[in-house]
């Protein structure tokens, strides 16, 4: 089994990664986000530790980009941040498994043979929302048949709403998630941000899908349709 241990704390990485490799397992490190990216992409391992706090883009946000990106390889998150709510987060975002630290080894190790021998989980490639179509793996986006020319950060933007829709995401969730961990914005660069998705997306067609949720943030939905799922 080929494990890819992504943690930026030299001793923490070293340690680990010496612990699986002693108990038989491959094991390739990386200690920023973007490097661990770019090893998952290569589709050669069997499973992913990550940490949530990185010091370029949390584990949330790089898990996110994994499956934005079509790579289903298993996810186990080993994080000092143990409390429910990010647990339920790591798992809500895609991830298989989450242990905390401090941990017990023989624990990791068990977890790790059990999300490997599940298998890399299928990843969804396109969204429907009403007459609105985005494609994942093609970052290609249409409404009506027509084609919607995003930057990458509108882009971002939407597969976060689409990937939410129906259900109300906040400014501070739109920041973690689409500029990652760390990255300090004003409300007004999101709701700015907001603005020109909605030219886009909504402004040429009578139904709008992207609302705003006052005092909290945003929500994609079509209100009009009977399906409130809309996922394709």
């Amino acid at each position: 089994m080929k494990i890819l241990y992504v943690e930026d704390d030299a001793e923490a990485r070293t340690f680990v990664g010496r612990a699986l490799k002693r108990s038989g397992l491959a094991v390739d490190t990386a200690d920023t986000a973007a490097a661990g990216f770019e090893c998952a992409r290569t589709g050669a391992y069997d499973a992913l530790v990550l940490d949530v706090l990185l010091p370029d883009e949390s584990g949330f946000s790089l898990l996110q980009r994994l499956r934005s990106a079509g790579i289903p390889t298993p996810v186990l998150f080993l994080t000092a941040q143990g409390e429910v709510a990010h647990r339920i987060e790591g798992l809500t975002l895609g991830a298989d498994d989450y242990l905390p630290k401090p941990f017990a080894f023989a624990e990791l190790l068990a977890r790790l043979r059990a999300i490997a021998r599940r298998g890399p989980r299928m990843v969804q490639r396109a969204f429907q929302v009403a007459d609105l179509r985005v494609d994942v793996e093609g970052r290609r986006v249409e409404r009506s048949g027509g084609r919607i020319d995003l930057t990458p950060k509108e882009f971002s933007l939407l597969l976060y709403l689409v990937e939410n829709q129906g259900q109300t995401v906040s400014r501070a969730m739109i920041t973690e998630r689409v500029w990652g961990y760390g990255f300090s914005a004003h409300d007004n660069l999101i709701d700015v941000h907001v603005t020109r998705l909605r030219k886009k997306v909504d402004r040429d067609f009578e139904t709008s899908l992207i609302h705003t949720v006052k005092g909290v943030g945003y929500v994609l939905e079509d209100r009009d349709g009977a399906d409130p799922s809309g996922r394709g």
